[in-house]
């Protein structure tokens, strides 16, 4: 894993203190703050991979950062910080651009499994545009109407360009790489956010939903299917 940057916004010293020790192990520089303004005078100043956001900072709250964090760096990953019982809080974050969440308490091992997968994402986007990678390797990937180019990390719709994140890419391109199979929504958080825990369902179902909203904005036909009961299909026969 490369020598990235990640911000930690808690206001909790001594629980921003002990994500920082718990993060350690993971070759990371990792800043810490107490509030959504020093975070993006932070970030505004650094260049950050991932933050890291509690849901519950004084005056402006953990949801209107990762707004603001994703209308202005939308390549920076954001994992959320929330309270196990706060289901609403977790599903408008993914709403809002959130990458991933992980529930109070946690464990060590799991937030460095998190954090070791929106990394990956990043660090795949940026071998990408860097052409870092193998130049013999797939330039795209064309279903019908769907256009994706990873030299670019962009997809067009009917020759429209969508702004993806880059979970929601990956995303798009497993469906697109297995069309007409259908997936649960355990078996896409192994295969494209790289764990198996249970009981984050709603992540799966949060960002298809806010992927389909950004392709039916090209597209009318829900070509990212549910199939009641076992899970998600991508249908390429919507695609013309």
């Amino acid at each position: 894993m490369r020598h990235e940057k990640l911000l930690v916004v808690e206001d909790d010293r001594e629980i921003g203190q002990l994500i920082t020790t718990q993060l350690g192990s993971l070759n990371l520089h990792v800043d810490h703050v107490i509030s959504a303004e020093l975070a993006l005078q932070k970030i505004a100043k650094q260049s950050y991979g991932l933050i890291l956001l509690d849901i519950n900072l004084p005056q402006m709250d953990g949801l209107s950062l990762c707004r603001k964090i994703k209308e202005h760096y939308p390549t920076i990953s954001v994992i959320l910080l929330t309270a196990l019982s706060s289901d609403m809080d977790r599903v408008i974050g993914l709403e809002m651009g959130a990458d991933d969440y992980i529930c109070k308490p946690f464990f060590a091992r799991e937030l460095q499994a998190r954090v070791k997968t929106q990394l990956r994402h990043r660090a795949q986007l940026l071998a990408i545009q860097n052409n870092d990678n193998d130049t013999h390797c797939e330039q795209s990937l064309i279903v019908g109407s769907l256009n994706i180019e990873f030299s670019s990390h962009q997809v067009y719709l009917d020759q429209q360009a969508l702004n993806l994140t880059a979970t929601e890419f990956d995303l798009l391109v497993y469906f697109a790489r297995h069309p007409n199979h259908v997936f649960s929504r355990q078996q896409l958080l192994d295969k494209v956010w790289g764990y198996q825990h249970s009981g984050y369902e709603h992540t799966v179902n949060s960002h298809i939903n806010r992927l389909r909203a950004k392709l039916e904005q090209h597209h009318q036909a829900p070509f990212i299917e549910t199939v009641w009961g076992v899970g998600y299909k991508l249908n390429p026969s919507q695609l013309g």
